[in-house]
Parts: C-alpha cells; sequence; structure tokens
C-alpha cells in the first residue's frame, strides 16, 4: 500500500498544494487499486499527474467543507463530457449523510443539480467497516463542527490513519492505534489558535498519536499557508518521541 500527497493544504488550496486530497493505492494480481481520501477544491488538476481520474475505485470523503469535497463537481464534468471511452459504471462515493444533496447544490446554479448519474453515494457510519476491493476503510466520528470523519484504511498489512479534521476526541485512538502512518489535521498552532472542538495542533496530534499507542510514523497536514510548517513541527516534538514528518505535495509514501 501507498498513500500520495495530490493536496496537502489546509482550508483552501494554498500557493504550492490543492486542498486535502491523498491517493492510496495498492496491487493486487496484477491490478491497481485506487482511492482518493477527500477532493478538495483544486484537487482535481493534480490528481490527473497521478492517474486518469476515470479509473479511481471509490472517492471517500471525510466531511462536506470544501476544501475536503468540493472538486467532486469537476470531476461529474470529466465522466459526463469527455470524449470516449468514457467511465464504465458509476463511482462509488463514501461520505457522511446529506453529500449528495450538498454536492448536488454546489453544481448546479440556479436549482440543485443532482449527480447520481455518475456516483453512487453511500453513508459513512461510525466505527462501521466496509471493502473497497483490497481495502478494509473504518470510519471514525472525529470532532469538527460538521459531521466528519477520520478514515483507518488497511491493506497488505499496513494501515493508513487519516485523521481528517478533528481535535482532540477519544475516537482519535481506535482510529490510530498501531498505525504505519498517521496524517494529523495541523491547521491550528499553539499559543495563536484557542478555540477549541475544530482542529488539532501540532502539540494535540503528538499527543493523540502517544495516547492511541503503537503509531510508528507521525506526519502533519492539512496546514493553511499562513502556518510555518516548522513551527508547527517544533509544537509536536515537544510530545512526539520520534521524528515529526511534514506532509509534502506530490510526495508517495509507501506503507509500511
Amino acid at each position: 500500500m501507498r498513500v500520495t500527497a495530490v493536496g496537502c493544504s489546509g482550508s483552501f488550496p494554498g500557493p504550492a498544494s490543492s486542498a486535502s486530497c491523498y491517493l492510496v493505492q495498492t496491487e493486487v494480481a496484477g491490478r491497481t487499486w485506487s482511492v482518493a481520501l477527500d477532493l478538495g477544491n483544486g484537487a482535481l488538476g493534480p490528481l490527473q499527474c497521478h492517474l486518469d481520474p476515470r479509473i479511481l475505485d471509490a472517492v471517500i470523503l471525510s466531511h462536506l467543507h470544501p476544501d475536503h469535497c468540493l472538486d467532486l463537481c469537476g470531476l461529474h464534468v470529466l465522466y459526463s463530457y469527455t470524449p470516449p471511452p468514457r467511465r464504465a459504471g458509476r463511482l462509488p462515493v463514501h461520505a457522511p449523510p446529506g453529500a449528495a444533496q450538498r454536492l448536488a447544490r454546489a453544481y448546479g446554479v440556479n436549482a440543485p443539480e443532482p449527480m447520481d448519474d455518475w456516483f453512487a453515494f453511500t453513508d459513512l457510519s461510525d466505527a462501521t467497516p466496509f471493502q473497497v476491493g483490497p481495502f478494509t476503510i473504518t470510519p471514525y466520528r472525529v470532532n469538527h463542527p460538521v459531521e466528519a470523519y477520520g478514515l483507518r484504511v488497511e491493506a497488505d498489512s499496513a494501515v493508513l490513519a487519516y485523521t481528517g479534521d478533528t481535535d482532540i476526541c477519544d475516537n482519535l485512538s481506535p482510529l490510530c492505534t498501531g498505525a504505519d502512518l498517521m496524517l494529523a489535521d495541523c491547521a491550528f498552532v499553539d499559543g495563536r489558535d484557542d478555540i477549541r472542538d475544530i482542529h488539532l495542533s501540532g502539540s494535540r496530534a503528538a499527543q493523540a498519536a502517544v495516547n492511541a499507542g503503537g503509531v510508528r510514523r507521525l506526519m502533519l497536514t492539512h496546514m493553511p499557508s499562513w502556518n510555518d510548517p516548522q513551527v508547527c513541527r517544533a509544537q509536536a516534538a515537544t510530545v512526539w518521541p520520534g521524528e515529526v514528518e511534514l506532509c509534502r505535495v506530490g510526495m508517495t509514501y509507501p506503507l509500511p
């Protein structure tokens, strides 16, 4: 299993990266399976540098803020109007309840315009795993102002834990326990962002990893362009006993 950071900018596209999108892939019997975790604004462009979006096996949306879901509208345009050969069948989209209606509002101008012709929406449910080919994906409800999920992805005896957008909460432990890689929200900075129940800071991300136990790599992501990544790393390093990594757009990380 491997994960590619298609976009890792927090809250909106930054000068060097689109908003959130992580491409998770693995090979089974000569066939590559590809799943996108989130498809935030700006992500569809760089995603095409890594694969033809027509061959995606699924998209999983952690929540319905624009920086995590909005480029599904562009993907619908690609599926609808690209010259043949077009995609065979509808793309599975696993997302919080209401995703089909929310994205229809985003896509339509004068009225909501459903996208069910190309997307098959399925609701995420807390701690209820589902399969996409060789991937076992378990969503965990996390601590954000809207219904949001962290995503635990397992394949090839490896575990990726993607927190999505969250502050500290109990579900971060089952989400992240034993993860080979924990992709952790780090939109907030200690001493600057005092509001709670929205995002993690570096130190709170590190504490969540320590509390979960067995996390092998901690990688900070979802930083808005006004964050200094080295400050975030330093704050995490006060808690995390190993190396604190920073997610780099365009990089592919093998697991384990």
